[in-house]
């Protein structure tokens, strides 16, 4: 039995030994003599079943999902409501006992009820906050033992005190804060757990060198998520941790209330982007939770976070595929998905074997699979298009034939928005793989239970590899110049854990319509592509010159901006939708639909033989042809494009 197993079944056998002891205890408190040895002798005809039943109630209230270590008010409540239920059945029970038939006199009584009620909420709450309260005193005492960086916390007070909870409950270890900063001034004076609010950002530098003239002098920043809004001016306190010498850290969170609470160093790309989407937690847990999951690419910048993502929300296993060894190994090593309950295993294979892949998914029997594999960098494929050919069309038709035998449910095609209007042999191909997923997925329609195969499309991740951010950033750190191909060049930017979390989201909804019934099939949207909401699009020009600036360096005077020109397959404007294809909002924020456009399985096949018949004989205007019929707007790709009738490319504000 696995350990997450074997606590989760503790805590059931607790929770009904402490159901039978409370209905006992209150018999034992309430009666005496005649009354008490007479409901004793009726008790073990009525224990047995209400055990039982309180188990069903518990597992209802879901007391079984929460650490005892986490313990809080929403547990609280969830004890507090299946307790007030099974004290009401008490109560219908008694009145059903009353008739004349039966007993003919009230078994509990009311004044009974009400006892039983407070002591099975005693008996429920009462070990798991004896639990938490015994954790937080041992985290406690092992803080001041092991704590060896004097640290300010910076940031708004209700963060703060999360941020320190997840210290003393050991998830953020090594770290002694000193004192709070906030860019609020209402919180001056204040105490956070114990931790003074010491003063506003712009006191930083007296409250350091006040915490040196004590002898205690401090090592480290740490800006909780309130400390990086616009509001808060985070370039300050990158110019000052800079001039101070001091590293800043930034808090990540991998689970409610940060109790996977991690730190990282603090990038420039944290401050570039707009407020991410609120994803809808209890959502994707109930999506993936127990559930066996494959990644293909999951070395990859996306792939690796799908994999993280799914270990966060609970999946039991974790299959991941990767033809990098070095790639598979730094995933494989990642301490999240060590210290995760999930089962997590990788092996080595290409998409571009078939024979392999089936074997894959016929042993593992994954119940979701990401394809995240693909090659994509464009000015590569461009060189070296039969590659781009096998790995993104018939690596994708491989994942997608190997999961449907296998009887995998949802099957997530990572696309890009390159694929609609496509310039580029990237685009063409990620296209092509979205249509034959399309073509795949109506063959299932009207099916209930049957798997679905869908595309997510979205634009440019920041900080992947080839992205233009870290790119900036190894140019910025040489003196530059900082080389723009275009000066009018846009582009979507999102970061990894939200496109990773919206992958997820767009395939819960896949996942919805698979199993609704045959007779609600046509009130529901059904969707093949996804498209995440990217905001607004970026000039790079605008982002060139930020970075610049958020490096302390004044750009055409310190650090040159050089413009060098497109690339082939390159194109000024990045488009989310095809001209023809209508969208749909699916009442999920962050992700939309577009209505499935596409050919029937017997053409896109004929399509697949002609393109496997042009890489044999290295044609590329066989291949270019085959594109040209499948994607019409291919067609297009030697011409000036127009933008899509945008509006004003958002400009990156210097705060």
């Amino acid at each position: 039995m696995k350990r997450q197993d074997f606590k989760k079944t503790l805590i059931v056998v607790h929770d009904l030994a402490m159901t039978a002891v409370a209905v006992v205890a209150t018999f034992y408190v309430r009666f005496d003599g005649r009354l008490l040895d007479e409901r004793l002798q009726h008790l073990p005809l009525f224990l047995p079943p209400f055990v039982a039943f309180a188990g069903l109630v518990y597992w209802f209230f879901q007391l079984y999902r929460s650490k005892w270590r986490f313990a809080s008010l929403p547990d609280l409540f969830n004890i507090f409501r299946a307790t007030s239920v099974l004290a009401l059945t008490l109560l219908v029970i008694d009145y059903v006992l009353f008739s004349p038939q039966l007993f003919g006199f009230y078994f509990f009584g009311k004044i009974t009820i009400a006892l039983y009620w407070l002591i099975q909420m005693f008996l429920l709450g009462g070990p798991r906050l004896a639990f938490r309260y015994v954790k937080y005193a041992r985290s406690r005492q092992t803080l001041e033992r092991d704590s060896n960086t004097p640290a300010l916390l910076l940031g708004r007070g209700s963060d703060i005190e999360v941020f320190i909870r997840a210290i003393e409950s050991g998830a953020v270890k090594r770290l002694q804060p000193k004192g709070v900063l906030s860019f609020r001034s209402d919180d001056l004076g204040q105490s956070i757990r114990g931790v003074p609010v010491l003063g506003t950002f712009t006191d930083m530098d007296q409250v350091i060198q006040d915490f040196q003239e004590r002898g205690t002098p401090i090592r480290r920043l740490v800006a909780t998520p309130s400390a990086l809004a616009p509001e808060a001016h985070p370039e300050m306190l990158i110019a000052r941790a800079r001039r101070l010498g001091l590293p800043l850290v930034r808090v990540t969170s991998l689970g409610e209330g940060m109790r996977d609470a991690e730190l990282a160093p603090l990038e420039i790309e944290d401050l570039l982007l707009r407020p991410t989407v609120q994803i809808d937690r209890r959502r994707l847990e109930n999506f993936i939770r127990g559930k066996r999951v494959l990644v293909t690419g999951g070395g990859g910048s996306i792939g690796s976070e799908i994999c993280t993502r799914v270990v966060a929300f609970g999946a039991t296993d974790l299959m991941i595929v990767e033809s990098s060894e070095p790639s598979l190994y730094h995933i494989l090593e990642n301490p999240t998905l060590l210290s995760s309950d999930t089962n997590v295993d990788g092996l080595i294979a290409d998409v571009r074997d078939r024979d392999r892949i089936r074997e894959v998914m016929r042993e593992f029997r994954p119940d979701v699979v990401f394809h995240a594999a693909a090659l994509k960098h464009v000015p590569y494929l461009e060189r070296n298009w039969t590659e781009g050919v096998k790995t993104n069309v018939f690596g994708s038709v491989n994942v997608a034939d190997a999961a449907v035998e296998a009887g995998v449910g949802e099957i997530v095609i990572i696309s890009t928005d390159k694929a609609i209007d496509p310039v580029s042999m990237l685009g063409a191909t990620k296209r092509f793989a979205e249509m034959y997923a399309q073509a795949l997925d109506a063959e299932f329609k009207g099916h209930n239970g049957a798997p679905r195969l869908i595309a997510v499309r979205f634009g440019n991740v920041l900080g992947s590899v080839g992205s233009v951010v870290p790119k900036f950033k190894a140019q910025i750190a040489r003196g530059g110049p900082v080389t723009v191909t275009h000066p009018d060049m846009v582009r979507y930017f999102m970061t990894t854990r939200e496109a990773a979390d919206l992958v997820l989201t767009s395939a819960s909804h896949a996942d919805d319509g698979r199993r609704i019934a045959a007779d609600a099939a046509a009130a529901y949207e059904r969707a093949s592509v996804y498209v995440l909401k990217m905001g607004q699009p970026v000039r790079i020009y605008d982002l060139a010159e930020r970075m610049i600036r958020l490096a302390g360096y004044e750009p055409g005077e310190d650090i040159e901006i050089a413009v060098m020109g497109t690339r082939p397959g390159e194109r000024l404007h990045e488009i989310l939708f095809a001209r023809d294809e209508p969208m749909a909002e699916i009442g999920i924020d962050g992700v939309m639909a577009a209505k499935p456009i596409f050919a029937d399985r017997e053409r896109v096949d004929r399509w697949l033989d002609a393109l496997d018949r042009a890489i044999a004989a290295g044609d590329r205007s066989a291949a270019e042809r085959v594109f040209e019929e499948a994607i019409p707007e291919f067609k297009r790709r030697v011409l000036p494009l127009e933008p899509p009738a945008p509006a004003e490319p958002a400009r990156l504000a210097s705060n």
